[in-house]
């Protein structure tokens, strides 16, 4: 019989970066979620990478940009999990291309996406590494006051220019 354990990974963000990270089931996973990036956004820059999880097993990646490859591939290599992938972006916000990357054949679904800390709970047999989870950013510390509100609208209205 197998031997379960657990392992957290703490995902590397660039400063001024966001991640995504998902699950998907096939080897073409990497070149669709680039068409959906790169039409997405002429200023967005990216980096994707895929952890194959049969045939050669190869964390497979493409981008616009060879640093945020480089960073998508350092952490998918870190997850090592069959069928993950991890998408680093710049210059754009996952809410902007979130549900493009949902809606490609082979996303399964998505874990995380976030600029915050991050780390990803990792369960491990002697088959291989799935993720379990993951802890996005840090635990609340009360609840929203009026200046917490009016923080929040002002961010959304005036600085992203989200809400109008």
């Amino acid at each position: 019989m197998s031997e379960l354990k657990f392992v957290l990974e703490s995902v590397e963000i660039p400063d001024g970066c966001n991640v995504i990270v998902g699950q998907s089931h096939f080897v073409k996973t990497v070149e669709d979620i680039f068409e959906a990036l790169v039409t997405s956004s002429p200023s967005l820059l990216f980096g994707v990478a895929f952890c194959e999880a049969s045939i050669e097993k190869l964390v497979r990646r493409d981008g616009n940009d060879p640093e945020l490859v480089g960073c998508a591939v350092r952490n998918a290599l870190k997850i090592g999990a069959g069928h993950s992938f991890v998408i680093v972006l710049k210059n754009g916000y996952p809410i902007n291309v979130l549900q493009r990357i949902k809606a490609v054949q082979e996303v399964c679904g998505i874990f995380a996406a976030t600029a915050n800390p991050l780390q990803v709970i990792i369960a491990q047999s002697d088959q291989g590494r799935g993720i379990v989870g993951v802890i996005d950013g840090g635990s609340p510390v009360g609840v929203e006051d009026a200046s917490g509100e009016e923080w929040r609208k002002n961010l959304l209205r005036n600085v992203i220019g989200y809400k109008r």
